[in-house]
């Protein structure tokens, strides 16, 4: 799936209703009457949002690990646990369920971004707090120290 290419910032409303900007719909396409699967995040307080296609990819990696280690059943539980199908209502909106909102810590401002391989959903205020994590400069260095070495054509 090709995900929407920027930061959106949007309103949720007290039902848990995500309005999606025009221009985000506009680049899923077709992708939004297949729906998402949303997850909470591994490693930080936002939704992981797949589509469809990339869920399936997922759960094919995690297939290919052996269910008979203690290990593996864990992470396979871990990374599943929470999980929930999602599909756009009628009126562009994508309702997220209750305990997702509240394990996120969403309130009302959120920003939608895009990954390669997912979207997340995040607080406002988790997301500026995660992005400080991080100066300037050591993200110059991480850029430098990860992709300066590859040969790009």
């Amino acid at each position: 799936m090709n995900y929407p290419i920027g930061e959106y910032y949007c309103k949720l409303d007290a039902k848990g209703r995500l309005l999606l900007p025009s221009g985000f719909k506009e680049q899923l396409g077709e992708e939004l009457e297949a729906g998402f699967v949303l997850r909470p995040g591994l490693f930080e307080t936002c939704l992981d949002v797949y589509g469809m296609d990339d869920w399936r990819k997922l759960q094919d990696k995690l297939g290919k690990l052996n269910p008979f280690k203690k290990e593996n059943l864990m992470m396979m539980r871990r990374i599943n646990g929470g999980a929930r199908l999602v599909k756009m209502d009628g009126s562009g909106r994508l309702q997220i369920p209750k305990d997702l909102v509240d394990k996120c810590a969403m309130v009302k401002e959120v920003v939608i971004t895009s990954l390669p391989d997912r979207m997340q959903i995040w607080a406002k205020e988790k997301m500026d707090e995660s992005n400080a994590q991080m100066t300037d400069a050591e993200f110059s260095q991480l850029l430098e120290d990860r992709l300066g070495n590859i040969d790009f054509e």
